[in-house]
């Protein structure tokens, strides 16, 4: 008797199929951040005054995306950047900017810092969700009139930016969670655990708390691009494609948007090898 779940047999070649979300399979890790980049590149020309939700990860597109901007003279003062999520304090403020798996940092180091300053972006319009106040997040999207495109990745758990499913013993319907608005949240110790593999696999560093652009926000865009590029999320992204849609797996919420695209890496799109001795 097969108990496990058949959207884990589902082939490459049927990712997608019988949904309203398109896939695209490319090539290579390297592929996928390219991809990225270009997208959010597409969205800086054709719109000069964007408004964009970006991830750090995955990590590739920043650096290329920079290189795009500066070499083709992409005026970006206009255009903002609002990045998804940002780890916290235990008493739930950000962690320091140099601290090694700080966001805020990172998009320092790896975007801001590199782009031609009479190109780059306005201060301003280099935001985070802040801890202390998230209603921001929402109110500057309402002024800016909307989202174009909201870009990100899928957690092990289906998350996409920190929005954490519920935990065990707790129900929302699928309505209640796609409301969700920006907020503070505690991280699940699945998040923590696939996390820490940035650190070598030492669960200690990485933070408890966390703030998120939330489901609203992130639902409520124009155009959801979705991105996965690490070899585990084969089974995660076939339950979030052909699994239920449910508030377990935030990530099968993209079924619900009117334009979605689900890109993968070749090796993701293959079936999970599960071999049972």
């Amino acid at each position: 008797m097969n108990m496990l779940p058949d959207y884990l047999t589902v082939s490459a070649a049927d990712l997608g199929k019988g949904t309203p979300v398109k896939v695209r399979i490319l090539g290579n890790m390297a592929s996928i951040g390219r991809a990225v980049a270009e997208a959010m590149h597409d969205e800086i020309v054709n719109k000069p005054a964007a408004t964009l939700i970006v991830p750090v990860g995955p990590v590739e597109q920043f650096p290329l995306l920079a290189k795009m901007i500066n070499d083709q003279r992409i005026n970006c003062r206009d255009v903002v950047f609002i990045n998804m999520d940002e780890y916290l304090t235990d008493d739930d403020r950000f962690v320091s900017a140099d601290h090694p798996l700080s966001f805020r940092g990172f998009m320092d180091r790896l975007f801001y810092d590199r782009l031609d300053p009479a190109l780059a972006p306005l201060p301003e319009n280099r935001v985070f969700p802040d801890p202390q106040n998230p209603g921001a997040v929402p109110q500057l999207i309402e002024r800016r009139g909307g989202v174009d495109a909201c870009f990100g990745g899928i957690g092990i758990n289906g998350h996409f930016a920190f929005n954490e499913p519920p935990e065990p013993g707790v129900t929302m319907s699928v309505k209640e969670f796609a409301a969700l608005p920006t907020r503070v949240l505690s991280l699940t110790r699945e998040t923590r655990t696939i996390n820490s593999v940035t650190v070598g696999g030492e669960i200690s560093v990485i933070p408890h708390r966390a703030v998120t652009v939330g489901m609203k926000e992130c639902l409520g865009a124009r155009r959801l691009r979705l991105y996965c590029n690490r070899p585990w999320q084969s089974a995660v992204a076939r339950r979030a494609l052909h699994g239920p849609i449910t508030a377990a797996c935030p990530a099968s919420l993209m079924r619900l948007h009117p334009d979605a695209v689900l890109t993968v890496a070749d090796y993701v799109a293959q079936p999970p090898n599960i071999m049972l001795r």
